[in-house]
């Protein structure tokens, strides 16, 4: 199974090294070209517009809304699953509308806010280790998806058919079990 890991900003490395763990052969992905033999693809935490001006400045905004559509599954972490999100608290533009969502950034608080908590989350299990800094939430889920894990009454993991999006940093742990728990829906996606 090959899982690409959007490389143009954010903890890139930290993700690869989590995919490898639970069984993927994991690639950075730098150049548009790089998704087509793709199985599944994660946009990691980092800064979101930032990362949205760098997907439109060498043209993956269209082709990764194209992956979503062909159902290849989609994982986005933080700022990925701010760029996920079909609606952003506040914000128009830059993201790519895939994943059935409404999202508000910076939710958690600034940088000096960042936490870690021990939370439950469903069909992961109990005590996963969530890491938050700078951190949205997800204010709403469509009717078809699925609400997977909350913190403080916020939800912050949510699933949506093939589309998966966490709140906070789960590469930045030693926990593989959200990323095996990613890599099972590309199983399914594939078959």
């Amino acid at each position: 199974m090959k899982i690409g890991v959007l490389a143009l900003q954010g903890a890139v490395a930290e993700h690869l090294r989590m995919l490898e763990e639970v069984g993927a052969t994991a690639v950075p992905v730098k150049r548009v070209e790089e998704l087509d033999d793709l199985d599944g693809l994660v946009i990691p935490g980092g800064e979101s517009t930032t990362i949205s001006k760098l997907m439109h400045k060498y043209g993956f905004m269209e082709a990764v809304q194209e992956f979503g559509k062909a159902n290849k599954p989609i994982f986005g972490t933080c700022a990925g699953a701010i760029l996920l999100a079909k609606r952003i608290q506040g914000q128009d533009d830059y993201h790519l509308g895939l994943m059935d969502i409404k999202v508000e950034r910076n939710a958690f608080g600034r940088q000096k806010e960042s936490f870690e908590v021990l939370m439950p989350v469903a069909d992961v299990g109990a005590d996963y280790p969530a890491v938050f800094i700078r951190a949205p939430y997800i204010m709403e889920v469509g009717e078809n998806g699925q609400v997977l894990a909350k913190h403080e009454d916020k939800i912050v993991v949510a699933r949506s058919g093939h589309y998966l999006a966490a709140a906070f940093h789960p590469e930045l742990t030693e926990d593989t079990r959200l990323h095996k728990y990613f890599l099972d829906m590309v199983k399914e996606y594939r078959s």
